[in-house]
C-alpha cells in the first residue's frame, strides 16, 4: 500500500480548507460591519384617525315627490230639468260669485203647471174653510172635513214640487269660482242631467302624491312642504299636508295624500306639473357620520375608539352595529353602539382590529342639518 494519498482525496481536503477560510473571511467581514451599524431609529408613529361621537340627534325625514296640481273644488253643473237653452251668461275664464246666474232654459211649460198647481191650492183652502163652517153648524160629517184637509195638503205639495222644478231652469253657481268649461249655446235642447258648466275655484290647489307605507306613519296633517312648480321656475313655495288618506294599495304598498299650495302663487293653475318635497315630523336618532360606517363581505361595523390608560393615544375596535335611516351626512345606528362612544370617521387606510391609533381631531366636520336620503334598505321599500 502508498504512504501517500491519492490524488482524489488530496482534492477533497483542499475544498474543505477552502471553504472553512472562505467562512472565517465572511465572519470577521460581519464582525467588522456589526460593529460599525448605526442604531435603531425612533419607533414609527401611532396610526392618525379622527373621531366622531355617538349622539342622539333630532332628525328630520323628507321625500320628494311629483305631482299634478289640481283645484279642490271643481263642479260639474249639471241641469236636472230638460228644456231648450235661452241664455249662457259667462264664459271660460269669467269669476262667478256664489249664487250667480250662469244660464238659464226655457221654463214657461213649468210655470204654467205651477199657475195650475196655485188655483188648485186656492180651491182646496176655500173649500176647506166652507166645510169647516158647516161642521160648526151639524150639516156636514167629520169625513168630508178631513177629506178637505187631504186635498189641502196635497195641493200645497204639488205647489212646492212645481216652484223647485221652475228653480232649476235657472242655473246658479255652487260656490265663488271660475269658468272652466262651457258646454251648451243658447238654442241647444238640454236633456236631463246633462253637462252644461264646469266651475273650479282656484284659491285652493292641491296637487295628489303617492307615498311608501314607511313614510306615512311619519307624515301628519298640517306638516309643512315645499312645492316647486316647473311652470312658475326654480322658487319652493310653502305647502301643507291636508290630508291622508286611510288606506294603501295592496300591490305597491303606496299611500296617497293630498298637499295644499298656502297661499296660492300667482301665476298656478289646476294641472301644472309641480315637484313636492314631504318633511316628517323629526324624531330623535341614535347616529354617527356616514363616512364611519364601514362595510365588508362581514356585514356592517365601526371601528370604536378606546383610550390607553395614562397615555397619549389608544386602539381601535371593531364593532359590528346595524344601520337605519340615513339623512344627508348623518346615518341612524340602531344597534351596536351607545351615546358619547367615539368612532372612526377617517383615517381607514391601513386600519384593522386591535390597531393603536393617535386620534388628530374629536369632530370630523358638523353635519349637515338639511335631510337627505334614505339608505339603500329603506330606500328598497321605499322607492324614493
Amino acid at each position: 500500500m502508498s504512504r501517500f494519498p491519492s490524488l482524489s482525496n488530496l482534492g477533497a481536503g483542499c475544498g474543505r480548507t477552502a471553504a472553512v477560510a472562505l467562512v472565517l473571511v465572511l465572519a470577521g467581514c460581519s464582525s467588522e460591519s456589526s460593529s460599525h451599524a448605526k442604531p435603531p431609529g425612533p419607533k414609527p408613529p401611532n396610526h392618525l384617525v379622527e373621531l366622531a361621537s355617538v349622539s342622539r340627534e333630532l332628525l328630520q325625514y323628507t321625500a320628494d315627490r311629483e305631482g299634478t296640481l289640481r283645484a279642490l273644488r271643481e263642479v260639474k253643473v249639471y241641469n236636472q230639468e230638460e228644456g231648450s237653452v235661452l241664455e249662457v251668461r259667462v264664459r271660460e275664464g269669467d269669476a262667478v260669485a256664489k249664487d250667480q246666474v250662469l244660464a238659464r232654459l226655457d221654463d214657461r211649460l213649468l210655470r204654467a203647471e205651477l199657475d195650475k198647481a196655485i188655483a188648485t191650492l186656492r180651491q182646496a183652502e176655500v173649500d176647506l174653510e166652507r166645510l169647516e163652517r158647516l161642521y160648526g153648524r151639524r150639516l156636514v160629517a167629520e169625513e168630508a172635513v178631513t177629506r178637505a184637509q187631504t186635498n189641502l195638503e196635497v195641493a200645497r205639495a204639488s205647489e212646492r214640487v212645481l216652484r223647485t222644478r221652475v228653480s232649476y231652469m235657472t242655473i246658479t253657481a255652487p260656490f265663488a269660482g271660475r269658468v272652466a268649461a262651457r258646454l251648451v249655446e243658447p238654442g241647444d235642447v238640454a236633456p236631463k242631467h246633462t253637462h252644461l258648466l264646469t266651475v273650479v275655484d282656484p284659491s285652493v290647489l292641491v296637487t295628489d302624491v303617492q307615498v311608501s307605507e314607511l313614510v306615512l306613519p311619519r307624515l301628519r296633517r298640517g306638516d309643512r312642504a315645499g312645492v316647486r312648480i316647473d311652470a312658475l321656475g326654480l322658487d319652493v313655495y310653502r305647502g301643507e299636508v291636508l290630508r291622508i288618506y286611510p288606506t294603501v294599495d295592496p300591490v305597491t304598498r303606496r299611500g296617497r295624500i293630498e298637499v295644499a299650495l298656502k297661499p296660492v302663487p300667482p301665476g298656478a293653475r289646476p294641472g301644472q306639473f309641480c315637484r313636492v318635497t314631504l318633511y316628517a315630523a323629526g324624531r330623535e336618532h341614535l347616529v354617527i357620520p356616514y363616512a364611519a360606517l364601514r362595510r365588508d363581505a362581514k356585514g356592517e361595523h365601526v371601528f370604536l375608539y378606546e383610550p390607553a390608560n395614562g397615555a397619549p393615544g389608544g386602539h381601535v375596535k371593531r364593532v359590528d352595529v346595524r344601520s337605519g335611516l340615513r339623512l344627508a351626512e348623518r346615518v341612524e345606528i340602531r344597534e351596536g353602539l351607545a351615546p358619547g362612544q367615539k368612532v372612526v370617521a377617517r383615517g381607514f387606510i391601513g386600519l384593522s382590529d386591535g390597531q393603536k391609533v393617535q386620534p388628530v381631531s374629536s369632530e370630523p366636520g358638523t353635519p349637515s342639518s338639511e335631510p337627505g336620503t334614505p339608505t339603500p334598505a329603506e330606500a328598497k321599500a321605499a322607492d324614493a
